[in-house]
């Protein structure tokens, strides 16, 4: 509880420098506690580790193919830490760690700024102990760097509406707007503008200030967001005529709107998801109908603008069948606002209750956060680092990693691995293409990289030639316990190590060579 009263006590200051602080020590004291999950922290850092290994910062690649499932940003963040801090699991989430603690510095000011700085003291503590927030801060993808940035745009864009309707400077919050709004598309692409712009939209309608939607079109906005967004995306396209398509057709709107992906849930699947990864704070959401936080008048521009703010953020992300937990991030620092809104109203009318149940809650929050990332930490049991850091002793760089019929996101991060891995499964399925699993990923990378470099996808056939050939070194063969019917020579080899899940087998090039004869063959 020592961390709670630290952040309760020395966020309400006059400088966003406590609250930073304050912020990244909470979100990072258990962020390097538990390996990487699968698949997408696998899967986001391994690119990462790829782009720093290679030397190639403009192309995202998974197990050295193009891999345009999302923009580069997250990458660029998260290889950069791991450059300065190390080959870590907290470095490794850096990207989330940054995007989360500036985001609740950047409400922090807002709220101070418009309402007063005691619910802004409140709003962050309340949003910085959420579990699904507190959650999404230490999770390595790309969820916590949208909602971030899609959260600082929205701010920006909404200080620069109440600074143009009092006749204040308003171009510096109209830039940041534009500049933060670029940085959200090179984070996830399109909605890092959509968002935003629909809260600012509607929130304007709602005012009834639509003579000012022509005061936020600016110029040289425009210009600034396409010269930071840009070049990357034509870069690209130049470089890889199927990329808008794929990225921006495909990625955006088909799987928008289709079905036939994963993860496919109800409508009303955010609703009580926001409830429970809420608690202990959802329940006194209630409040907001109390007679007394009616009354307010002085929170009529900022409450309408959360209220819609997340409205917006959960019907969006509700309408397309495919869902995940992390999508609905960017609704989390409204509905932060607008229960500390409510304890507020309550300290003013009755402190000392307020003050128990606010205390008490605090508490339980704070506990739910730590016991989340502890039993996560705890329950995962697919994760490559034990049996990767019993082989990193014997692993070379040299050194060639296969797996059969299965990608390991995780394994080239743990093992350091420099060079892509053979990947072995009956890649001529014509079911791939229409199932969004790990295979699909890869055979959609390799469309991208067909004639650059020696493609990592193999069938048992082209393994065994590969593993024939008389320049083959050490070879590590990952894969599950039965995996040796791909190989059946594998039988006789002895096991370097294995789990319930996974088993290696460290080949020599003596022994490969003694089994060449009984491979099978292209011809």
């Amino acid at each position: 509880m020592t961390r709670v009263a630290v952040l309760s006590r020395f966020v309400d200051t006059r400088s966003a420098l406590p609250v930073i602080l304050v912020a990244a020590v909470w979100l990072a004291a258990t962020a390097g506690i538990r390996p990487l999950m699968l698949a997408d922290e696998g899967r986001y850092v391994g690119i990462a580790w790829e782009m720093l290994t290679s030397g190639d910062w403009l192309v995202p690649r998974l197990d050295g193919m193009p891999f345009f499932h999302k923009p580069p940003l997250f990458y660029w963040l998260s290889a950069l830490s791991l450059s300065v801090f190390g080959v870590h699991e907290l470095p490794a989430r850096a990207a989330s760690l940054l995007a989360a603690t500036f985001a609740a510095a950047g409400l922090y000011l807002f709220i101070r700024r418009y309402r007063n700085s005691q619910v802004a003291t409140l709003t962050v503590v309340i949003l910085l102990t959420q579990p699904i927030f507190y959650a999404g801060a230490q999770f390595a993808n790309l969820d916590m760097l949208v909602a971030g940035l899609i959260s600082l745009t929205v701010l920006a864009g909404a200080e620069a509406v109440l600074r143009l309707e009092k006749g204040l400077p308003h171009r510096p919050a109209l830039a940041r707007m534009y500049a933060l709004a670029a940085l959200g598309v090179l984070a996830k692409g399109l909605i890092g503008i959509v968002l935003p712009a629909g809260v600012l939209f509607f929130w304007l309608l709602w005012r009834r200030s639509w003579r000012l939607i022509a005061a936020m079109l600016w110029l040289p906005g425009f210009l600034l967001l396409g010269l930071i967004a840009l070049p990357w995306f034509f870069w690209m396209q130049h470089s890889y005529p199927g990329f808008f398509d794929y990225f921006v057709v495909y990625h955006h709107f088909r799987r928008f709107s289709e079905t036939g992906f994963n993860n496919q849930l109800a409508f009303w699947f955010y609703v009580p998801l926001i409830f429970l990864g809420a608690l202990p704070w959802s329940p006194w959401l209630a409040r907001v109908f109390h007679k007394t936080c009616r009354a307010d008048p002085g929170s009529g521009d900022l409450r309408s603008l959360m209220v819609i703010w997340l409205v917006l953020i959960v019907v969006f992300f509700s309408l397309p069948s495919s869902k995940l937990i992390g999508y609905i991030l960017p609704a989390i620092p409204p509905l932060a606002y607008l229960i500390a809104e409510t304890f507020s109203l309550w300290l003013e009318r009755d402190r000392l209750r307020a003050q128990r149940w606010y205390a008490g809650t605090l508490g339980l929050a704070a506990l739910a956060c730590i016991a989340l990332v502890i039993g996560v930490a705890l329950a995962d049991k697919v994760s490559a680092r034990p049996l990767a850091s019993r082989a990193a002793p014997a692993w070379q760089p040299e050194d060639q990693l296969v797996m059969l019929d299965e990608y390991q996101y995780d394994l080239p991060f743990y093992l350091r691995a420099s060079k892509p891995a053979w990947v072995v499964s009956d890649w001529d399925d014509p079911e791939i293409p229409r199932r969004d699993n790990w295979r699909k990923e890869l055979l959609d990378a390799s469309e991208f990289d067909r004639h650059s470099q020696p493609s990592a996808l193999l069938t048992i056939p082209q393994l065994a030639a590969r593993l024939c050939n008389p320049g083959s070194g050490v070879v590590w063969i990952w894969g599950r316990p039965r995996a040796s019917r791909f190989l059946p020579w594998l039988e006789d080899q002895p096991i370097f190590a294995s789990d319930e899940k996974h088993v290696w087998w460290r080949v020599e090039p003596a022994a490969l060579r003694a089994h060449c004869p009984e491979m099978p063959r292209n011809d």
